[in-house]
């Protein structure tokens, strides 16, 4: 992968097309992301198309923080088709810690320099929960606290979105006891405003739903947590494929119980999705499945301290 500083200028059909994806992969792939985007009728396959096709890319800065990486990895490991792929052909992603080839003093040098010469005009993508105790030292890159990185580039962005519940909210780095003081980068910066796309992991067409919508329309509509309410605006228990088996009353007494075979309802098993506000149910991951369709409880992964508020996990709320 090649990582460069320019115009942002770019062919993006052409581009796909060299990697095996033809347009008729990449509409599907516009369709998915419009139907995620449904609640907005003006966001057609069409007009998806048009923002992820357009000249200029923004260039994006992506920095790690406290976390797992399995938010970029659910990214990364997306398909039909790979998402991975098009995010990184329709974005002038200049910085990203786990895909850049280089290391140590290089990587410095481009985000130095991208920071610099794109000030004012980047899109920020922050992943992973801030250590703030004792001046943030618990959590460094390059000799540097995560804290003053983030001090010092969130400044500088155009907008900034916090992929994942750590970086929205602190995720499990914040869970009691928090030794390292742990907090959500909004949080860490004293309330910075900041657009949240939290789960554990997100799904990623709420995130490239998110970029769609700053492209074409600027900043989304948000909740009181930061969130899109495009995506975060219905509770998952209110489009559970499982609501009529908790209307009439029917429960899974256990996870391997005949009635949880044949699809009954989780929520005597501890299933947070009355009080959770994400589209797992209407946006399945990979276009396949999510937690509750495949037999899991939703454990609140997109809601704020949700490993203290919502544990535990396996018990009725």
């Amino acid at each position: 992968m090649k990582f460069s500083i320019g115009s942002g200028k770019h062919d993006v059909m052409a581009a796909l097309k060299e990697k095996g994806i033809s347009r008729r992969d990449f509409m599907k792939f516009c369709a998915a992301v419009s139907a995620a985007m449904a609640a907005d009728a003006t966001f057609t396959p069409t007009k998806v198309a048009e923002a992820l096709t357009a000249k200029e890319r923004p260039t994006v800065v992506w920095l790690h923080f406290a976390e797992c990486t399995g938010c970029s990895e659910s990214v990364l490991r997306s398909t039909e088709p790979d998402i991975a792929t098009v995010i990184f052909d329709v974005l002038s992603l200049d910085y990203h810690e786990t895909l850049m080839q280089c290391a140590g003093e290089a990587i410095e040098e481009v985000l130095h320099k991208t920071v610099k010469e794109k000030e004012g005009q980047f899109v920020l993508v922050l992943e992973g929960a801030v250590p703030t105790k004792d001046g943030g030292i618990y959590g460094k890159v390059g000799g540097k606290t995560m804290l003053s990185i983030l001090e010092d580039v969130y400044p500088k962005a155009k907008a900034t979105i916090c992929i994942g519940s750590c970086s929205a909210y602190g995720g499990v780095q914040k869970a009691a006891p928090n030794p390292t003081g742990a907090k959500g980068c909004s949080e860490a910066l004293g309330g910075a405003p900041m657009i949240n796309v939290p789960g554990c992991p997100p799904n990623p067409m709420s995130f490239i739903g998110t970029v769609v919508y700053y492209l074409t329309k600027g900043m989304p509509e948000l909740d009181e947590y930061g969130r899109p309410t495009l995506f975060y605006g219905e509770t998952v228990h209110e489009n559970c494929p499982r609501l009529k088996y908790f209307e009439e009353g029917l429960f899974a007494p256990s996870f391997d119980s005949e009635e949880a075979k044949k699809g009954y309802c989780l929520y005597e098993l501890g299933c947070k999705g009355p009080d959770t506000y994400n589209n797992c149910p209407k946006v399945l991951f990979n276009q396949v499945s999510f937690p509750i369709q495949a037999g899991h409880p939703c454990i609140g992964c997109s809601e704020p301290d949700f490993w203290d508020e919502m544990s535990p996990f396996y018990e009725e709320g």
